[in-house]
């Protein structure tokens, strides 16, 4: 019956969306999505987001100072900087290098930077988190990635790369939506959007358990914990967050 009532659920949301599939069918969805309405959404997404997910991410990058190479400096790189709301809640003086796979965010991303003068900036890197090549092994204090797993194809891919560029004793943050309780209503209706929500939204996985991923990974130390993100409108409530080592 539960699967049965997905299904169904599932084919009303298609036929609701259905231009949406046939532009994706014939090849014109998805560029168009990457470049213009994912930014769009991701930027008026992000400001009730970050209301709700400030004080956890305040909690989260607090520790980061501790990170400090022995030189003193602060080399961070976040994976999917999208517009660039982390800036706030970084060190002053810290270097940060951007990555991101998707052109559509750099406006917004630049914009970012300007208000907030407290972080040095080093580079733009035109990058998905699968293959950092341009970032040399063994160089940075800290990798930063929220809100990222969820949409890329290997999540475990990304986790080796953040750890060959990672330094040892250097740490790898997050902060990620995940796949709710499978007894709950939450993961029903994951369930149910899922598709849509994956074509809509950039390839947004609403049912990912990333912290498998965490735990599989070869960091020496994971810290990490379920949480919450309440909004209300939407089926990303559950998340994971913490922090692993090197």
């Amino acid at each position: 019956m539960k699967e049965a009532s997905i299904l169904f659920l599932r084919a009303c949301l298609a036929v609701l969306v259905m231009p949406i599939r046939i532009l994706a069918a014939v090849g014109l969805w998805q560029p168009f999505c990457r470049r213009v309405f994912f930014p769009f959404f991701f930027a008026r997404f992000s400001a009730a987001y970050e209301r709700e997910a400030k004080a956890l991410k305040q909690e989260l990058f607090r520790s980061l100072p501790a990170f400090r190479s022995p030189s003193g400096d602060l080399k961070l790189l976040e994976l999917g900087t999208g517009p660039g709301v982390n800036f706030q809640f970084y060190p002053p003086g810290c270097s940060v290098t951007c990555s991101d796979n998707n052109p559509g965010f750099q406006q917004s991303l630049l914009r970012s930077m300007a208000r907030n003068p407290h972080v040095r900036y080093e580079r733009l890197l035109l990058a998905a988190g699968e293959d950092l090549g341009p970032v040399a092994s063994a160089s940075q204090d800290a990798v930063v990635c929220t809100l990222v797993l969820c949409s890329v194809p290997d999540g475990s891919r990304v986790l080796r790369e953040a750890l060959r560029v990672l330094r040892e004793g250097g740490a790898f943050y997050f902060l990620e939506h995940v796949a709710a309780d499978p007894c709950s209503w939450k993961h029903f209706w994951q369930q149910v959007w899922h598709p849509t929500w994956k074509l809509l939204f950039d390839g947004c996985c609403l049912t990912k358990e990333t912290w498998k991923a965490l735990e599989e990974a070869d960091f020496s130390e994971l810290h990490l914990q379920h949480t919450t993100v309440a909004l209300p409108w939407t089926p990303t409530h559950p998340h994971i967050m913490g922090y692993a080592v090197k």
